[in-house]
């Protein structure tokens, strides 16, 4: 059983009546849910996430009001709910896996995810928070919010963010995957920097990940789960699917055997597969970024378009920032 699925039934079997038997002043006052950190707020957990942080539970959300007055008292209940349910057995709690179910003061839960407790009040703000902890704020479900506090600013951030911060980060995202793919890649295949060539790689598939979430308007989960999400993705799935290819490339090397220093200066190594797939990649998001009006030409170096897309952005405070910046 999904964990989304086992909490929410957990909590249907268990937790509303807590609330309304233990603590009737709190009736129509809490959040419930599952959301935060873990493969399971995302869907994505199977049989070898279970062995750390899966089994029943839940999250209990609170304003920090009613979290001063009952959090504990509420917590402790909780506690003594049954380990066990459906033949599940209970949570197998890691060392770093324990705080992300329970009871939680909402202001408390978004600013340890976040750095801040509401939804952004301006470009700066948002530019500030990575995708990734956006992705743990708004992934999950919640299952009631009678209070609609919890909803409100969930429903704030999965607004997304602001159309300029957007494609500031999409320019940072261009810029590197030249950078890293397009131009550091053959040039360290070409010193025999193997380490090098790979690490470039590394940053190339990172970038362009989250170059695709971006041109989704999707947060991008933390890594582990990033190019698994991208399958749910309507703009450029395919591009997963490429990812994979580049990621379980066979080795290179005999590519760039005699090639001299003036060698491919200013043309591709077509012996290299890595070569021609990041070309490839580099191609569909031109055309995704040329269709969404951010940028235009015909030029495959992505590092060309990184000033027409910056042009894009009306905020001259986000549009000063370095090119890499976001």
């Amino acid at each position: 059983m999904k964990g989304l699925e086992l909490s929410k039934r957990y909590y249907m079997a268990y937790g509303k009546e807590m609330i309304s038997k233990s603590f009737p002043a709190l009736k129509g006052r809490v959040a419930a849910g599952l959301a935060g950190q873990g493969s399971e707020c995302l869907g994505f957990d199977d049989d070898i996430s279970k062995d750390h942080d899966y089994g029943p539970s839940f999250c209990l959300w609170l304003n920090r009001e009613d979290f001063e007055i009952y959090g504990q008292a509420l917590m402790d209940e909780y506690r003594k709910l049954p380990a066990e349910f459906e033949g599940v057995k209970g949570r197998e709690v890691s060392a770093h896996g324990g705080g992300r179910v329970g009871v939680l003061c909402i202001p408390d839960f978004y600013y340890s995810l976040l750095g801040i407790e509401d939804v952004p009040e301006n470009n700066r703000e948002w530019m500030k928070i990575p995708e990734t902890a956006l992705c743990m704020a708004t992934n999950g479900e919640v299952f009631e919010d009678p209070l609609g506090e919890f909803s409100r600013i969930r429903k704030g951030l999965l607004h997304y963010y602001p159309e300029d911060v957007r494609i500031k980060k999409i320019a940072a995202r261009a810029a590197v995957m030249a950078q890293s793919g397009q131009y550091n890649y053959a040039r360290a295949m070409k010193r025999g920097e193997y380490v090098a060539a790979k690490l470039a790689l590394a940053e190339f598939i990172k970038s362009t990940g989250s170059m695709v979430y971006l041109l989704n308007k999707k947060y991008m989960p933390f890594y582990k789960w990033m190019h698994r999400g991208m399958k749910d993705l309507t703009v450029l799935p395919e591009i997963g699917d490429i990812l994979n290819l580049l990621a379980v490339m066979e080795d290179q090397s005999a590519a760039w055997e005699g090639v001299g220093e003036n060698d491919y200066l200013y043309t591709l190594n077509g012996n290299d597969k890595c070569v021609l797939i990041i070309e490839a990649i580099c191609n569909l998001a031109l055309q995704e970024l040329t269709a969404q009006g951010l940028t235009e030409g015909e030029d495959n170096f992505l590092e060309t378009h990184t000033l027409k897309i910056m042009e894009k952005i009306t905020d001259p405070l986000i549009r000063s920032l370095q090119i890499m910046e976001g």
